[in-house]
């Protein structure tokens, strides 16, 4: 299940495969109702922060719930409200939006599912309120329902709708995110690296398909490492001690059922510095499904160090 690779699109695609031109307006469902107010859950990362400082600029009051101990105290001065939760307040959650007539919510920002499910005392330790709690019950107490992301987040998500919330696409308010297909840094990809994300895409895709993770790493078109539980970051680091003379690709893609309101794949400058310190050279992801954050940062570095990135639109066929 190999994908081809394309290297010299200048075009951008938005989540549903429409080629946009690369500057690009709110999209429709956001200008029309420009002043009525946003929500926000937020992560762990640099993604809420652009989306805040977007909706911002587009003069749409936004009223965020910050996830503690993951989401960055400088979101306040981006939001007219902003008030911090645990993860699992989920009913405090929809509460404050509720009390702010917040009728959209877009979850913004990673949330280190290893560390909130798996540490001593499982989800339990964070005190979920009675409607995470009526929510998670099948999950984590009879056990009728797995624990993939689709499957919690999906159910987070009608939780939200049976109280009159709709969650959307955090790219719904910032589309510029969502990186263009194309060689992005000024170095290609080698033949011998073109070869390896070939064979990693497919296999990176099937992975995706069964909801364990969105990357693999990739060198002489063997699977060094595939991502789980523990996110990219763990990912990248494994993989340097792996292998530890470097050379390797990471091809992180979408999942073929991608919902994009949640769990959309993310690249950011920490991405890239933790590529280089593993020893990993080259970086090949989805476009038009993937979030690209700090983007002058993250080619400005990729430059410096010669790392290659590309985003490659998969095949219909997938």
């Amino acid at each position: 299940m190999s994908a081809a690779v394309p290297v010299t699109s200048t075009t951008c695609s938005d989540a549903s495969g429409v080629v946009l031109p690369r500057t690009v307006a709110l999209n429709t469902s956001m200008s029309s109702s420009k002043f009525s107010p946003v929500g926000m859950v937020a992560g762990w990362g640099r993604y809420p922060m652009v989306v805040a400082q977007r909706l911002r600029d587009e003069g749409v009051p936004l009223y965020i719930a910050a996830v503690r101990d993951h989401a960055d105290p400088e979101l306040e001065k981006w939001c007219d409200r902003m008030e911090w939760f645990g993860v699992a307040k989920l009913g405090g959650h929809i509460r404050f939006f509720s009390r702010h007539r917040v009728q959209r919510v877009a979850l913004a920002g990673k949330l280190f599912k290893d560390k909130l499910l798996y540490g001593k005392g499982g989800w339990w330790r964070h005190l979920p309120d009675w409607q995470c709690i009526k929510t998670m019950y099948p999950h984590f107490v009879t056990r009728t329902r797995d624990t993939r992301d689709d499957s919690l987040l999906t159910d987070v998500c009608n939780a939200y709708l049976r109280r009159g919330i709709e969650i959307v696409p955090g790219t719904d308010f910032a589309p510029h995110l969502l990186v263009e297909e194309g060689v992005l840094s000024k170095r290609h990809p080698t033949f011998a690296e073109q070869k390896d994300i070939q064979f990693g895409w497919g296999i990176a895709k099937q992975m995706g398909a069964l909801d364990i993770g969105q990357g693999v790493m990739v060198l002489d078109q063997t699977v060094l490492a595939v991502e789980a539980v523990e996110g990219t970051d763990a990912l990248i680091t494994r993989t340097g001690t792996i292998c530890p003379r470097g050379g390797f690709t990471l091809v992180k893609v979408a999942k073929p059922q991608q919902d994009p309101r949640f769990d959309l794949p993310t690249i950011g400058l920490r991405t890239l510095k933790l590529l280089h310190q593993a020893g990993g050279r080259c970086l090949a992801i989805e476009a038009g499904k993937t979030i690209l954050v700090e983007r002058d940062e993250v080619l400005s570095f990729a430059a410096e160090k010669r790392i290659a990135i590309v985003a490659i639109k998969s095949p219909a066929a997938e």
